[in-house]
């Protein structure tokens, strides 16, 4: 059955008619790919060129995520859904909370405290070959994840190359070693295992954030705009580029 026409609606944050947006899509050559090809490179390209990072706001258009070139689960997810719509893929977003114990790592321990215990968070259900699937491993790009990995190698290696169950550093995932980040036509994830509150489905980010707001507010939000965010990406960054202090083992079970 194809999806409702409000799946690939634009809408102001996701601002698809944007000319930098039109003229990546161009440049990509997405709009000429087979739909499951399509799917994997605008998925692939949102995870690994938007790097993994913090932004000013939850409730951003997907041209300044763009912009921004970084993002978290939800900008990324903003983008990542106009950009699908924009070549005639439906999209519509998953609306849930996860613990804010799995941004432990990637927030540094001296603002963790101000931390809400609950964070926004969201994925994106892309609809193809007659069902929904969810999108959520684009939210980690791959250096990143990398230097994680590298990071807790030696934990990885004493469980005999196993399964490792891993919460930190942005992630939260059954499988340290080998999280479900590809697309392959079926789900992915990388925080789901974080996960404490369920909204429902929306199809439009608009609305999702109109009704359940944004992580922050007053002089926290104000703060974290302007002086925590960058202290933040500053360790992310650094993650990024030279990897763990040392290993998180009482992250991994």
């Amino acid at each position: 059955m194809t999806p409702c026409k409000d799946y690939l609606l634009e809408t102001p944050m996701l601002d698809f008619s944007n000319p930098d947006i039109q003229s990546l899509i161009a440049r990509q050559g997405w709009q000429k790919l087979a739909e499951y090809d399509a799917i994997g490179a605008i998925y692939t390209y949102v995870r690994d060129d938007i790097l993994f990072g913090y932004n000013a706001d939850d409730r951003l258009s997907a041209s300044q995520v763009l912009r921004d070139g970084y993002g978290q689960c939800n900008t990324k997810g903003t983008l990542l859904m106009a950009l699908l719509r924009a070549v005639g893929i439906a999209t519509r977003l998953h609306g849930f909370t996860i613990f804010n114990e799995l941004q432990r790592g990637a927030i540094p321990e001296y603002l963790f405290v101000l931390a809400p215990k609950r964070i926004i968070h969201s994925w994106v259900e892309v609809y193809y070959e007659g069902r929904w699937i969810n999108l959520e491993g684009y939210i980690i790009d791959r250096a990143y994840l990398n230097r994680v990995q590298q990071g807790l190698g030696e934990v990885q290696n004493g469980l005999g190359g196993q399964c490792a169950q891993f919460s930190g550093y942005g992630i939260a995932t059954p499988c340290l070693a080998n999280p479900e980040v590809d697309w392959r036509g079926k789900d992915t994830y990388i925080q789901r295992e974080g996960i404490a509150d369920d909204f429902g489905v929306y199809a439009q980010p608009d609305d999702f954030y109109g009704s359940q707001g944004s992580n922050l507010s007053g002089l926290r939000k104000v703060l974290y705009q302007y002086v925590f965010r960058y202290l933040i990406n500053f360790n992310v960054n650094r993650i990024r580029a030279k990897g763990l202090h040392k290993p998180v083992n009482d992250a991994i079970a």
